[in-house]
This record gives C-alpha cells, structure tokens and sequence, in this order.
C-alpha cells in the first residue's frame, strides 16, 4: 500500500457526480459544513416551532426559520442525530476528528485545548484534493505558551478567519466589545479586529464565507468549509441593521475589505436591530385569555432575532451557490454542537433566559450539559439537490462522529481506521446498506437539570456530576450522577417516551440490555488521564465464549489510500485462516493491506500492559477500544504501549495493518499482567 497525501488517490474515485460550469475539473462535491452554538433541537420551525405555531397556544410563544425549512423541504431532516457531548469544546473535538467521547483527547469542559494532532475533517478532505476553509469559532487551539500548537492551519485547514479563542466566543462585536470586551479576529495566524468596526460576527463570518466560495468556485478544487457561528450562545446582542435584501452574488451580506466598513451592514447602530416579527410581540403570560397580552421580554426578542439572522445568513449561501452555479455539486449540512443554554451574558435589568420560553429543547427533557435527549438531540438538515432526496427524513440515530467518514466517502473513499464513525450516506440517499452509528456519550459538570414545568418529575433537578449516555435502536441508556461501573442504567423509549418519564428498566426489568450497556460502554472507550471517570479501573468485560484453536481468521486488500482505511467496510480480495503469523506468507502475495481477527484470552482479572510496534502503519482495536494507532505520524519500527484492565475471559481483537514492503512478520505484539507470562501474537485464537 502507498500512504499518498496528494491527488491521484487511485483507488478512492469511486464515486462520481455531475460537476458545475465552472468547477470543470473537479468530480468531487464542495462540502460546506454550518455549525451553530448552543442552538437547540427545537428552535428550528420544522423541528418544532411549526408544531407550537399550529397550536395556535397564545401562551407559547413561537419563532420562524422560513430559510431553514426551505433548506429543509429541499433535503433531508435526521431527527435523530446526536452530539457527541453536550457542550461545545468535546463535541467539536469528535466532529471534527471522528472519534467518540471514548477517543477524542478533548474531553469534559477543556476549552480551548490542543486538538490532537492526527486525522481531522479537515485534513482528511485536505489529503483528498480539497481546498479547506475553516471560518468562525475555533476554541481547541492550545496554550499560547505553547504557540498555539492546534490552530486550524494546523489541523488541515488551508484558510481561517474567525475567533481562535473559545471565550473569544461570548462577545459578538469584536471591536466594540460591548457586553464581553474587545476580542481578537484572527485570520491564519494574524489578528485582523482593526477596522472591524460594527462587525457583527453572524453578519461577519458569512460575508467572509461567501467571498472564500466566490474564489473557490473560479478554481480547478472541490472545496470544503466548517462555517463555526458563534451565536445564539452567549451574550445576546443584536445585528446593526435589517439583512440585506437578495441574497446570493449581489445581494445579502457583501465583504467590502474598507477598514470600518469590512462588510455592508458594519453601519448604523450596534446591537439596535430587533427582527420585526418580535420586536412587538405579545403573548399571554397568565394562560387566561381574559387578560390582556404582555410583550415578550427583550431577552427573548434578542434570542430570536439571533436565531433568525442565521437562518437569513444561511438563505444567504445557499442563493449564492444557485448563482454560482454549483448549487447540484455542493453538500450543505446545517446542525448545532449541543442542545440549548439557559445563558443570556446580559446586564441586570433583562429577564433570565431560559429556552423553556420557547421550548427550545423541542419534545425532550434536558438542555446544554445534560445527556438527556434535550441536551444530546441535534436539528440536523442535509441538502444535496439530485443526491439526497427532496422532503426526506432520517429516523435512525446518527451521531456527530459520523461526519468525517461521510466526508471521505463523498469523496470516494474510505475512512481512516482509527474513527468510531460510519458514513451516513446509505441514510442521506436511500441507497446502500446503512451501518449503525455508535451513539455514546459521556461527560462530567457539577450542579443540577433545571427543574423546568415543561420536564417530567423525575428529570428535574437532577443532579449531573459524572453522566453516560448509549443509544441501542430505539432504547437510550443514561446513567446520572454516576458512582461506579456497577450503576444502573435508566433506559427509556425514546420513540414513544420523548420525555424518558418512564424508566423501562426500574426493579430490574430489561435485565439483558441493562447488562449489554453497562459491558459496551466499557468495550468502547479508553481512560483519559484529564478526564477521570468513576468507571476507569472496572476491567473491560470479556465475551461469554470459548476459544480453543489457535490463529485467526485474515484478510487481504489492494489499493492505494491516504492513510490506513477502515478495511472492516471494505470488499476484500483474499481471506483466509491461519494457525501463526507466518503462515499468511506477505513475503508472495501481492496484496499491501490486512485485516486480523481474532481473539486474546485473559488467564485472570488484572491490568495488562501491552506492546506493539509494526514495519510500517497499524491499528490496533480490542473489542472497539482502541489499543494502538500506529498510523497517523507512526515512524516504523517505534514501540507504543499501554495498559488496560480486563475481565478474565474472551476478547475479540482486529489488527489493521499496511505491508508494502511484504515483510516476513509485518508486526509485534506482546501482552502480560504482572503475574502472568508473556504472550505474543502465537497466542491469537480463532
């Protein structure tokens, strides 16, 4: 196998789709990737707020995203996508580089912390052939002290222009700095606030889109971009002005690169601009109808007119890629990094927000840093005109890791080994064989859900501390205020139960899934040594098997990839069983790709270290934690090792692994607790 990093991938062009007039050279789609902060799953029309507005309840006050549900009716709704943690920081890391809670190196509440150094969406659609373009909020670059170690020109992105800092985030006029103080704008590694005078960042980060698309639509690339808004969280300011009228090409926002007046709303009045569908608007506060209507306190105006100034920004992208012609060859997903905030950052004298005002968290229980649905549940919209069918929906979970490898499949090609993602296009088409998404979460935050009306009795105040969560079909699992890997799951049908009131699992019932979850999420994951968990030293639960014959079952493959791909989606060439290594002779056969199976057995409960280094790449799962990776900057013939705590018993193990160079013994692999003897690759069962 060769590991190329340009164009001329020759095995991953396997798909192939109508390309525009003026992108002639490229058979590969634009990827445009809209992420929102802390906008719930019910804050989207067709999500929910339709629903209240047909109620035709004057005591629910409703807000409308007519560009969203436009988006929408000419996509497809996945109703069940979920984040992979319910807050900002850990839910970008494993976006952003396709791995679980289990994986990412950014976990819990770490803002701003490095993103690990490997494969990214990013990078991997960089390796592919696209121009990469990173705009808006970033937060996952490191320390300064550090030099900024992860900044987006770092992890595979060709462009940045945004906020480099998570705080940064908080305040939505850069310049004036009216509620947070003055922040930095940084485009690559240069900050560039002077002159950003009444820049208000929705309005900002889509003109500086919209120009980069221009420039990439003239160009011989696909492009990709993750367009990162900061808003609705945080403080909620408000736009200069009306959106402009039009949209697309000549109308909307417009970058005009003066210094104090970068864009074309950087006039008027910060922080003035009230949507007039809210700026008066009533409601009845008292639930009698008898009484007169009071005005929606201010707060709330403010949060819907943020709202509704990203649906403006997102009408805005997509009329330009109808302009520009490349409306057919562009994949647009619009979705949010968690569930709601109850988070405002204005001065006393504003009401509280609280997204039970607009039951922001849609039909769930729950909001920004709970596992409940509420705080997990993402609106997720897909457009692809011609590819993804017109008014679809999507009812089987997904989860947010899943996006890398749906980038790389639209692309023609596999996905990197080491991601926990499937691809999400069989679900977005309708065609193919749909995998199902590993939908897992876990996270930590003190303090307690709010005990909010709307919630069922037993989901109010809470409380949070450490908190799992695992989907299996319709059955979701959450463990609150977690003491030991011994503590129940609540489990719940989130298909009948939306507001999980019901606990299918108290006294003892579903005693099978009770224990199949509390085996998996201890199957899924590896400790983290910043993001300690009551459950790090339960060892990993074996399988109820035996084995008895030694070797394993193998299988070779052929092309030529980016990195090492998840070959365990993939069609082999040869397969075969083998009692040892050395009988699969790499020496004559042609194939550089493998996968192994097999299993290890544990002679007793313990803490095992293992060893391993190979020729060249390999990636190392046991059951679907990940043991080694040996790919992503893996020099050959470097040693790793780690530690793992397994039950006495069966476990299943996969070796992933490139040979080229068809060496005799492409790997070694070692393992011993410190009573046992020391085993090798000899001692794989099949």
């Amino acid at each position: 196998m060769k590991l190329v990093s340009k164009l001329g991938v020759l095995f991953c062009l396997g798909l192939s789709f109508a390309v525009s007039a003026q992108q002639k050279n490229t058979s590969k789609p634009n990827i445009i990737f809209i992420l929102t902060d802390d906008l719930g799953y019910g804050d989207i029309g067709v999500f929910y707020q339709n629903e209240r507005k047909a109620r035709d309840n004057r005591a629910e006050p409703w807000t409308s995203t007519p560009n969203l549900d436009q988006m929408a009716h000419e996509g497809v709704m996945l109703t069940h996508h979920y984040a992979a943690a319910p807050v900002c920081a850990p839910s970008r890391s494993s976006l952003l580089t396709g791995l679980s809670q289990g994986h990412a190196n950014v976990r819990d509440n770490q803002f701003d912390k490095a993103l690990s150094d490997n494969y990214t969406i990013g990078n991997v659609t960089q390796k592919l052939g696209y121009a990469t373009a990173a705009i808006g909020k970033w937060g996952l670059q490191g320390s300064r002290e550090e030099g900024w170690p992860s900044t987006p020109n770092k992890r595979g992105f060709d462009y940045f222009y945004g906020y480099m800092r998570h705080r940064d985030g908080h305040e939505h006029y850069p310049v004036e700095g009216i509620y947070r103080g003055a922040k930095e704008v940084w485009e690559n590694e240069t900050e560039v606030s002077k002159g950003l005078d009444k820049c208000y960042t929705t309005d900002l980060w889509t003109a500086v889109a919209k120009k980069w698309i221009v420039e990439q639509a003239k160009a011989e690339k696909p492009f990709f971009m993750f367009l990162a808004y900061d808003t609705p969280h945080a403080v909620l300011e408000l736009p200069t002005q009306e959106y402009p009228i039009g949209g697309g090409v000549d109308g909307g926002v417009q970058w005009l690169g003066t210094s104090g007046k970068m864009i074309n709303t950087a006039s008027g009045k910060p922080d003035s601009y009230m949507h007039p569908d809210y700026a008066k608007a009533t409601y009845d506060d008292d639930h009698n109808e008898n009484t007169p209507e009071v005005a929606w306190p201010e707060t709330y105006k403010r949060y819907a007119t943020s709202v509704r100034r990203i649906d403006n920004a997102v009408g805005d992208i997509l009329k330009l890629l109808k302009d520009l012609d490349i409306d057919d060859n562009t994949m647009v997903i619009f979705t949010s990094d968690n569930g709601p905030s109850a988070e405002s950052y204005l001065p006393k004298g504003y009401v509280a927000n609280t997204p039970d005002f607009f039951d922001s968290f849609g039909p769930f229980d729950g909001l920004k840093r709970d596992v409940l649905e509420g705080g997990e549940r993402l609106p997720l919209i897909a457009r692809w005109p011609g590819k993804i069918p017109a008014n679809s929906k999507v009812k089987t979970s997904n989860i947010s890791h899943d996006w890398l490898p749906t980038f790389t499949d639209v692309a023609g090609c596999k996905a990197p080994a080491i991601s926990d993602g499937v691809s999400l296009m069989p679900a977005l088409t309708g065609k193919g064989k749909q995998l199902e998404s590993l939908v897992y979460s876990e996270y930590v935050f003190p303090g307690k859900t709010p005990g909010y009306d709307d919630f069922s009795i037993n989901n109010r105040n809470r409380n949070r501390n450490q908190m799992q969560m695992i989907r299996f079909n319709d059955m979701v699992g959450i463990r609150y205020d977690i003491q030991s890997a011994d503590d129940d799951f609540e489990i719940y049908d989130v298909i009948n139960d939306t507001h999980q009131s019901q606990n299918l699992a108290k006294d003892g019932h579903l005693a099978d899934l009770q224990k199949r979850m509390k085996a998996e999420v201890l199957r899924m994951r590896r400790t983290n040594p910043t993001a300690k968990r009551p459950y790090d030293e339960a060892p990993v639960p074996a399988l109820k098997k035996s084995v008895s014959k030694l070797g394993f079952k193998w299988q070779a493959f052929t092309g030529d990839y980016p990195w090492l791909p998840n070959l365990s989606v993939m069609k082999p060439t040869k397969s075969g069983k083998v009692s040892n290594l050395e009988k699969i002779d790499f020496q004559k056969r042609e194939e550089s790709l493998y996968l192994i199976n097999g299993y290890i057995n544990i002679p007793n409960t313990g803490t095992y270290t293992f060893h391993f280094n190979t020729v060249h790449k390999a990636v190392v799962k046991l059951h679907k934690a990940l043991l080694f990776d040996a790919d992503y900057g893996y020099q050959s013939g470097d040693e790793k090792s780690t530690t793992m705590v397994l039950e006495k018993g069966v476990h299943p193990i996969k070796i992933y692994l490139s040979n080229p160079n068809q060496a005799k013994i492409p790997f070694s692999l070692t393992w011993k607790s410190n009573t046992s003897r020391v085993f090798n690759s000899s001692d794989i069962y099949r």
